[in-house]
């Protein structure tokens, strides 16, 4: 399954923003090929997270983080969760409000 995470910082609202998309029609080749256009994806599940449970979490380290972004609606795997995680540090060490757009396949993880 091909899976795509949109992950917002907005800092005038303090708060962070993740959706998960993924691509579910069932006709996709198993041939490893190029991501999709965005028009592919369908909404799977949205986190919204609290500035300070995110600045507080981040500062106990990346178990604590992992553990505050996996929710009910959002749930990666191991591998995409640590690459989310990373992320929204990163956005968390910048000044600014960002995004960040992480692409997904699982085919990589056979591969591997």
């Amino acid at each position: 399954m091909r899976h795509k995470y949109m992950i917002f910082r907005d800092r005038s609202q303090k708060k962070l923003n993740i959706k998960e998309y993924a691509i579910i029609d069932k006709d996709l080749k198993k041939a490893a090929s190029p991501l999709p256009d965005t028009g592919s994806f369908t909404l799977l599940g949205e986190g919204n997270y609290k500035r300070e449970i995110v600045v507080n979490s981040i500062s106990k380290g990346m178990n604590a983080l992992l553990s505050t972004l996996r929710t009910h609606n959002i749930f990666p795997i191991e591998p995409n969760a640590t690459k989310i995680a990373e992320s929204v540090m990163a956005l968390y060490n910048s000044s600014e409000d960002g995004s960040v757009e992480l692409l997904f396949d699982d085919l990589d993880l056979l591969s591997a």
